[in-house]
């Protein structure tokens, strides 16, 4: 009958697996970084670990706020938080188990007219706020120290990515193992009063009953991980807000020191022993712990990544939880106990026709004034020992060692084939990207190669316009030769041949000054990114020296320009010190090797 009863608290552990427990890998499976399958397996594990080793600690403030001492009423109050757990899941919304067996706990109290112990009740309530607080104030610290030890180290994006997968897998162990400890009270935790006093020798270690209770309650969290926990995953770890890397780990390692605080009774200790108030023991939510956590990033990031509707949603499933459980856990017991003539409470209820009669031996003996979970725990002397055959033990545990080595190996194979997944795309972006680079490359050159063309070509017309205007001042040089000549000759000797020939070179060179006005516009024209550098670089340069520097930069000599510009070679020499000492040129550096890096 304890088998058949407690199959209702097996099903609130399925309900905690599907809900609260996949929130310690929800944020990594929601990035997209750990497998889910992969998930599931280390967490079942660590799971029914935390449970058998330090599940009890959890169960003191339950079995104050109620105890319920029948077994039939522990069936019905189970039943009935995981029944809203169950609605809430299919509903993709991550609520707490905490708040759904508190509320069915405090419905039986109503139904049995036992008194709801206020102070437990308000601590519990507090660990409501405080959970998902403390988990937000964990994730900003954490966040804010990867970060600084991220930009000390420098580490490589490729191995930085392989670090925080091997880390989310150790840290969501350890969450798994803090879940298991801390939330089996509310799995198994109104069965305890009334769990024989019996223990299961193993050969190498020994379960008592409330222990054996923690391993059942653990192994049904492990199965529902399995079966119906990758929706509440997926809602919580990229429906709130979007995570990267670090910020899923970081959201992880929040949420397990969470329920770590409350579920460590050393540490707890350590806190009265320094003087402090001692933590509460208190199965905590793990749904809010996780999503405080990633609440808390989002404001540290500027709150624009948050998804407001979702969290909404949420803060509404967290209200009506306990209200949905306590109402369902009080019409459960009514109609167990009206119809069925199930026995809920040793305590007669107002709300049972007729009256229950209670024997010695159905009673449990329990200090109504403590009902902690001290009281539980059955002496030495009452405990009925079941030694199991040794050998059969062995071949057990080595069949469960196969098993996680088998996990262990799938895990590694599919580690390897995401590696060369990545590999493989990465060699694909690679050569996409060589091709991409060599398509780029080809057409800078080009286009390098058009404007070299181009810039030859002008530098080409501007020579040959300058040359020009040289070789017709050379002309009028040679006029101005032949008109002195003519000048120094007497008047009766002049002839007719010798004016016809100042008139040729007087015309073939007429339009000498109107052709450099000319020039000096093509010049500004051609050149005219050169002068927006040229001003950028040296805003104090007068137009002649602007001039001169585009006449430099044609790589003509001093004899040349001076020519164009109808000066003195001397005056260009000039010129170009006075040009070297304002664009503070050193000696050992040639002026227009300087002026056509502009």
């Amino acid at each position: 009958m304890f088998l058949f009863f407690i199959s209702s608290g097996l099903f609130l552990g399925w309900t905690l697996g599907a809900n609260d427990a996949s929130n310690v890998f929800g944020s990594a499976v929601g990035s997209k970084l750990i497998r889910f399958r992969q998930a599931a397996i280390i967490a079942s594990i660590f799971v029914v670990l935390g449970a058998v080793l330090q599940g009890a600690g959890g169960s003191h403030t339950l079995g104050k706020l109620g105890s319920v001492d029948a077994l039939g009423g522990a069936f019905t109050v189970a039943l009935a938080a995981g029944m809203s757990v169950l609605w809430m899941t299919k509903s993709k919304l991550p609520v707490s188990t905490s708040q759904a067996i508190v509320g069915a706990i405090i419905g039986w109290n109503f139904f049995t007219g036992n008194p709801t112990d206020i102070n437990s009740l308000t601590t519990i309530v507090a660990t409501w706020i405080s959970g998902p607080i403390l988990g937000g104030f964990f994730a900003v610290l954490l966040f804010l120290l990867l970060q600084f030890i991220l930009r000390k180290r420098k580490i490589h994006l490729i191995k930085l990515d392989a670090y925080i997968k091997y880390a989310l897998l150790i840290v969501g162990a350890f969450g798994s193992y803090s879940l298991g400890a801390n939330n089996i009270a509310n799995v198994v935790g109104v069965f305890i009063p009334s769990a024989p006093n019996i223990a299961l020798d193993f050969g190498f270690f020994t379960l008592n009953g409330t222990q054996l209770l923690f391993l059942g309650g653990g192994l049904s969290i492990a199965v529902g991980i399995f079966t119906y926990s990758k929706k509440v995953m997926m809602t919580v770890g990229s429906s709130l807000m979007k995570l990267n890397a670090e910020t899923a780990i970081i959201v992880v390692l929040a949420h397990s020191l969470v329920l770590f605080v409350f579920s460590s009774q050393s540490l707890s200790d350590l806190f009265v022993r320094i003087g402090l108030p001692a933590i509460p023991l208190v199965p905590v939510s793990s749904s809010q712990a996780i999503v405080g956590a990633i609440i808390g990033i989002g404001i540290l990031k500027g709150g624009r990544n948050i998804q407001i509707n979702v969290i909404g949603k949420i803060a509404v499933g967290w209200f009506l939880t306990p209200v949905i459980a306590g109402l369902l856990a009080f019409f459960a017991l009514f109609f167990m106990s009206n119809v069925f003539n199930l026995k809920v409470s040793s305590n007669p209820s107002k709300y049972v026709k007729g009256d229950i009669v209670v024997t010695d031996d159905a009673k449990v003996s329990i200090d109504d004034k403590t009902k902690t979970i001290e009281n539980f725990y059955p002496t030495d002397k009452e405990v009925t020992t079941f030694k199991l055959y040794k050998p059969a033990v062995i071949i057990v545990m080595i069949i469960l060692l196969l098993v996680i080595i088998y996990q262990l190996y799938v895990i590694n194979k599919l580690k390897e084939k995401d590696k060369l997944e990545e590999y493989q795309e990465s060699i694909d972006r690679y050569d996409t990207q060589q091709i991409l680079l060599a398509k780029e490359l080809k057409t800078t050159n080009d286009a390098n190669l058009k404007l070299e063309k181009e810039i030859d070509a002008k530098e080409k017309e501007q020579k040959k316009i300058a040359l020009s205007i040289i070789r017709k001042n050379e002309i009028l040089s040679k006029l101005k030769t032949e008109i002195e000549n003519l000048k120094s000759k007497p008047e009766e000797t002049l002839k007719f041949a010798d004016l016809n020939t100042l008139k040729l070179l007087i015309i073939e060179n007429l339009s000498v000054e109107n052709e450099r006005k000319s020039f000096n516009k093509y010049i500004r024209n051609l050149n005219d990114s050169f002068y927006k550098n040229l001003e950028i670089e040296y805003p104090g340069l007068s137009e002649n020296e602007k001039k001169l520097c585009s006449l430099l930069r044609l790589k003509l000599t001093s004899k040349e320009i001076a020519s164009i510009l109808n000066i003195t070679p001397k005056s260009v020499e000039v010129s170009r010190y006075r040009l070297r000492k304002k664009m503070n040129i050193k000696k050992n550096e040639k002026l227009s090797k300087m002026i056509r890096k502009l």
